[in-house]
Parts: structure tokens; sequence; C-alpha cells
């Protein structure tokens, strides 16, 4: 018999304030954007999954429970952007994936559409933040792991998207980015 004590069991964290036992936000906690984006998802779920038309998603989206606390221009940029620019953020998030985008989970994608478009468009959302909100959305509604999947996506495309300020942010000098061609220069499509 050995005199040393056995050490007691660890006990478990408590919970963060404000997050769920999968340490999604509580929605209480969610900011008009966060909220803006969920129904983004949601609404870009049934364009991906059902090909449903974006007016009939739109209309049927504003009806939701709960929409009426969300950022609705926010949620308009995003909804019909995310459409509009669909081709050109598949193929910038496609180089960064390790399978075939058809293989990646519909929530996933639209996550990263949702990321994407905010990185190239909607610079008055910090870059750390888009990456954020987009790791909180995989979080709640994607695959257990998806949200990973979806930082390492979203990380390969800011230093792209928003050379300046990832640079800025951790501390270097920006790098040169790839040659900008006349279809980088796109500004956000005209929503109605």
């Amino acid at each position: 018999m050995s005199d040393t004590p056995t050490p007691a069991p660890r006990q478990p964290r408590p919970p963060r304030k404000g997050t769920t036992s999968t340490g999604a936000r509580k929605a209480a906690s969610k900011s008009d954007r966060s909220r803006a984006r969920e129904f983004t998802l949601q609404a870009l779920y049934q364009f991906l999954v059902g090909k449903n038309d974006a007016s009939d998603i739109d209309h049927f989206t504003r009806d939701l429970s709960g929409f009426h606390k969300a950022d609705a221009a926010h949620y308009n940029t995003l909804l019909h952007g995310c459409i509009a620019q669909a081709d050109d953020l598949d193929a910038q998030i496609a180089p960064l994936l390790d399978r075939k985008l058809g293989e990646i989970s519909p929530i996933e994608h639209a996550v990263m559409w949702i990321g994407a478009y905010e990185l190239q468009f909607c610079h008055d959302v910090p870059w750390r933040v888009v990456l954020n909100e987009c790791i909180e959305l995989a979080k709640e509604f994607g695959g257990t792991d998806g949200h990973k999947y979806v930082n390492a996506v979203l990380n390969g495309l800011a230093p792209r998207l928003r050379a300046a300020e990832v640079a800025a942010d951790k501390g270097k000098a920006p790098q040169a980015a790839p040659a900008a061609t006349p279809d980088d220069a796109v500004s956000p499509p005209a929503v109605d």
C-alpha cells in the first residue's frame, strides 16, 4: 500500500454562459445579423437542395417565425448576393476542398457561400467576425465536424480576399495577392 493519495477525478467544466450544450450560441445572445445569417442559411439550403426559385424562397423565409428579429437588409444582401454569385463563390471554394463540391453537405456548402460572399463584398464585417459567424452556423446546423471544414476553407480564402486586413491583424506585411482579373473587381449585385 502506498501513502500517496489518488487524485480526485476532474470536475467537468461548467458550460459557457450564452451557449447550448453543443457550444452553439443561445438564441437570446444572437445579434440581428447573426439571425440574418441563420435565415440566409435556411434559404440557401432550399436553393441548393430544392432548386427553388429565389423569390419564392425569399417570401417563404420572411414569413418564418422570428424573422422580424433579423437584420432584413443583411439577409437580403446575403441571400440574393450568394445566389447571383453562386458560380464565382463555388470557383473560389472548390480549390480549397479535399473532395468534389458535390460531395459537400448542403449546409456546409451554404455556410461557405455566406462566408466567401461576406469576405468578398461585406467589408464592414471584419474577417475574423465572418469566420466566427460561419463556424457558429456550421456548429449549430451542420454535421459533427463540419465547422472544422468550414473554418479551414474560409481561413484559406481570407488571406486572398482580405489580404491587407488579415496581414494587419496577424502583424505581418501584406503579401502580394495574385494578379486581379476584371472579374475580381465585380461589385456586389444590385438587389431589388
